[in-house]
């Protein structure tokens, strides 16, 4: 059996996609899978096994000069690329218009379908047009967590009932003994964030407690925000150059933990199974928060919550 995977983006969607490839693994032992990705995601997928081609797709770069020869070249050869292969299920996981055209792109064998959700649920993506645009739309409850849909999508459309937990392939490395957390404050969204003085009094706790602080940064605002942080706290702190997220995840995975805002990073603390708080500053835990490890928690939701409440979620963890 030939699965193409279609999610584009973003980071943390990517991630809570992950553990359907162990659900396919399971089911179909034999499967090929292959994966429809945002290029800036790509080398992140290609660190997971069970997977015959990470597909990467530059719809973001392309939107900006989309009538010029480069882009159609690209355009051209990544269509190519993806055609070489026909498909006997194509699953559109991000329910968009412009990841079921992608899923469209793709060739099917004789019998083979494309599908998608069929309805919107609660602080879920989710495009109408879609459902005519691919051929089978499937019913998803009006509330669930994201990762529970993206399994349910999955287990809808070939036959089969996911089992367990969710299970990431993005494993965590043997211990350094490494005594650092990360603070993964970085977010794409204001209404995610947390005060940065909030931030300055909860790495002072960790470093009175004998725990290195490492700050992570992807752009010119946050580097100023943890060159601050770094400079209120001391020689504790450690600010991280900028890193592709291969990298990001290759030093996280060696750490003692995260601490972070809902986000990429804070997904992908869960993904490699560290000891983890995740802030959410409006309620949305219900959703993306971490489920089923009693080491990952998340906390507040009607509003960001206070420095101490996060303080003891972190202590009650160890």
């Amino acid at each position: 059996m030939n699965i193409l995977i279609v999610k584009l983006s973003s980071l943390g969607d990517v991630v809570q996609t992950m553990p359907v490839v162990h659900d396919l693994r399971l089911q179909f032992p034999d499967a090929q899978i292959d994966w429809v990705v945002e290029e800036s995601f790509a080398p992140l997928v290609r660190r997971m096994p069970g997977l015959r081609r990470v597909l990467p797709v530059a719809q973001r770069r392309w939107r900006k000069s989309r009538w010029s020869a480069s882009t159609r070249s690209e355009r051209a050869d990544y269509t190519q690329g993806l055609q070489q292969q026909r498909y006997d299920a194509v699953i559109d996981f991000q329910g968009l218009i412009k990841s079921a055209l992608e899923a469209r792109c793709a060739r099917l064998n004789a019998g083979g379908f494309s599908a998608t959700y069929g309805n919107a649920s609660e602080a879920c993506g989710y495009e109408w047009p879609v459902r005519y645009l691919l051929q089978r739309h499937l019913p998803m409850p009006a509330r669930i967590h994201a990762v529970a849909r993206y399994r349910l999508l999955a287990g809808l459309a070939l036959g089969y009932e996911a089992q367990g937990s969710a299970v990431y392939s993005l494993t965590r490395p043997l211990s350094t003994g490494q005594e650092t957390v990360v603070l993964a404050h970085g977010t794409t969204r204001a209404d995610n964030e947390w005060p940065e003085a909030d931030w300055v009094d909860l790495a002072r706790k960790l470093v009175a407690c004998g725990l290195r602080i490492a700050l992570p940064q992807s752009n010119p605002a946050e580097l100023a925000r943890v060159t601050r942080i770094a400079q209120a706290v001391g020689a504790q702190a450690e600010v991280w150059p900028r890193l592709s997220l291969a990298q990001v995840m290759d030093r996280m995975a060696l750490s003692a933990g995260v601490i972070g805002v809902d986000s990429g990073l804070s997904h992908m603390a869960v993904a490699l199974d560290l000891p983890h708080v995740q802030i959410f500053s409006q309620p949305r835990a219900w959703r993306a928060g971490p489920v089923g490890r009693s080491h990952q928690v998340a906390v507040g939701g009607n509003g960001a919550p206070p420095v101490s409440s996060v303080w003891n979620a972190w202590q009650a963890l160890h």
